[in-house]
């Protein structure tokens, strides 16, 4: 069943890019990929640095920070300072919307 949230249009994030997204007093990370759509949390979990400057190579994010390394398809931390994974959501595409998978 889920708790599926309209997140943004998919035509609002770029290629290989990202937009902050604020629900429920919550910032996510709403990701478009070569391998599609993904969702995070929007901080980095080393220094809460916000990911929103961070550089989208491949499925890769970069925290503009630190420069520590996160799978966006996982959220799992891939070089230091970052050791600690990031928590990602489960996203669909309907009708061009990207909807995000938030805990109720």
């Amino acid at each position: 069943m889920g708790n599926w949230i309209d997140a943004c249009a998919t035509t609002d994030v770029d290629d290989e890019d990202l937009i902050a997204w604020e629900y429920a007093g919550r910032s996510y990370a709403i990701y478009n990929t070569e391998k599609g759509f993904f969702a995070s949390d929007l901080m980095c979990t080393h220094e809460e640095q916000s990911l929103e400057d961070g550089m989208v190579i491949d499925c890769v994010i970069e925290c503009p920070l630190h420069g520590g390394r996160f799978d966006i398809c996982t959220g799992k931390a891939l070089s230091s300072p970052a050791s600690v994974d990031l928590r990602t959501y489960p996203v669909r595409i309907e009708g061009g919307r990207v909807l995000v998978d938030l805990p109720g």
